[in-house]
């Protein structure tokens, strides 16, 4: 099984058998919140009738459509409502089916498009220590989570050179939204082009908010800065917004949020829901016209999946599109709820920090000494038997409720983790 402790898991399965709304249904037939909107994926709930109906009625009109010299319809109007969504029309989307394809299709966009423009030596990529940015071979090697790479290290791509993250608790610990200290780490990206030269330099990326890594919220003007920087180099930025892309931060992308326009931006998961498999890349019309070039009968940009724009996929993205404009208010108007009841944590046992951005948040807990990564584990445990299913990574316990959850439920979500810490912190 994908990150799972499998040999406690087969002693210890957890079967979640159905979903609607904002719970899951386990096989012993309890009822918990999804307070991580599934795995950052779900926010419009579980099941909504609206892409239920529309995934039931494709599948019945078009299965599948070879997206290789053939097209469907749906696939070029999704694009076109994606780019409108991000502020970008005449921009171009190239569809994947996960953040990983999406990470791997923004950086062979990259490097192929210096090399058309005939700046081949710019092949080089910036990432950032403790990103994520899937598990494909580009992914994980611009990304900087070390459990995901030492194992794989032979197999990395070369060329790949990190900025250091963003997170110092010693300096911003409980932040509310974003820390005011540490915009000067956006300039170690001067140092980098420094050392290796702006003309082997393809692309930087970045989450805009690192979140699997735990709800890591850039520093005030820390994106501005890069962006500066890249343009004054001819770099490209590309923001990884699977997580927050479609909402997470109350705004449509995290580009938005922050007043920030990327050369790139990839996305996935809630751009359906999660309903169907689908990703995808946002693409400056500049990049895209680039390729544009030789005969019309050639393929200019050798690259695609089997299922990119698959029919079922796109038509519950359509589906959830139409929902997003009464969710995304709403989504914004919980923010500062869930903020408050996040904070309201400190100085409550085990917790060593709080942070929150949009609508996710995090928390921190003391590590048992000499086993890292259990006591977040046994605090999750703790939870879940109390009705509430978190995510947990190395010592930190993270928070991203469905955009339709109420008050009243992000308010239940939050006693329900105060009591799961006071109960694993009397384990002992």
């Amino acid at each position: 099984m994908p990150f799972t402790h499998n040999r406690f898991f087969k002693n210890h399965p957890r079967l979640i058998t159905a979903a609607e709304g904002a719970y899951y249904t386990l096989s012993d037939g309890r009822r918990v919140f999804d307070a991580l909107s599934g795995l950052w994926c779900c926010p419009l709930g579980h099941s909504p009738r609206a892409i239920v109906e529309a995934v039931q009625q494709q599948v019945a009109k078009l299965d599948f459509s070879p997206s290789f010299q053939m097209g469907h319809p749906a696939a070029f109007h999704l694009a076109e409502r994606i780019t409108t969504l991000a502020k970008r029309e005449g921009d171009k989307v190239f569809l994947v089916n996960s953040g990983s394809e999406a990470v791997d299709t923004a950086l062979k966009i990259a490097v192929a498009y210096h090399r058309a423009r005939g700046e081949a030596s710019r092949t080089r990529i910036i990432g950032r220590e403790r990103a994520y940015h899937g598990v494909g071979m580009g992914g994980i090697s611009v990304g900087g989570i070390p459990a995901n790479r030492k194992m794989f290290a032979p197999l990395m791509i070369p060329g790949v050179d990190h900025l250091p993250h963003t997170f110092e608790p010693s300096k911003m610990g409980y932040s509310r939204g974003q820390p005011e200290w540490g915009l000067h780490l956006a300039d170690e990206l001067e140092r980098l082009v420094a050392l290796h030269d702006a003309s082997n330099i393809a692309a930087v990326i970045v989450e805009p908010m690192q979140g699997s890594t735990g709800v890591i919220v850039p520093p005030k003007g820390y994106l501005q800065r890069l962006r500066e920087i890249c343009t004054r180099h001819g770099i490209l930025l590309i923001f990884d917004e699977v997580i927050t892309g479609f909402g997470r931060l109350g705004t449509p992308f995290a580009a938005d949020f922050f007043a920030v326009r990327p050369d790139m931006i990839t996305f996935a998961k809630a751009v359906n829901n999660a309903a169907v498999p689908l990703g995808g890349v946002i693409v400056d019309q500049a990049i895209h016209d680039a390729f544009m070039t030789g005969p019309d009968h050639l393929i200019e940009f050798f690259h695609g999946y089997t299922y990119s724009g698959h029919p079922l996929a796109v038509a519950a993205a359509h589906a959830a599109l139409d929902l997003l404009p009464t969710a995304l208010p709403h989504a914004a108007s919980l923010s500062p709820v869930l903020e408050d009841c996040v904070h309201s944590l400190r100085g409550e046992p085990l917790v060593t920090d709080i942070r929150n951005l949009g609508l996710a948040a995090a928390i921190d807990v003391a590590p048992v000494p000499g086993m890292p990564a259990l006591r977040a584990f046994q605090v999750f445990e703790q939870a879940l038997q109390r009705g509430l299913m978190l995510r947990f990574t190395g010592e930190t316990l993270a928070m991203a409720p469905p955009f339709i959850s109420t008050i009243d439920e992000i308010k239940e979500m939050t006693e329900t983790l105060r009591e799961a810490l006071r109960a694993t912190a009397a384990l002992g």
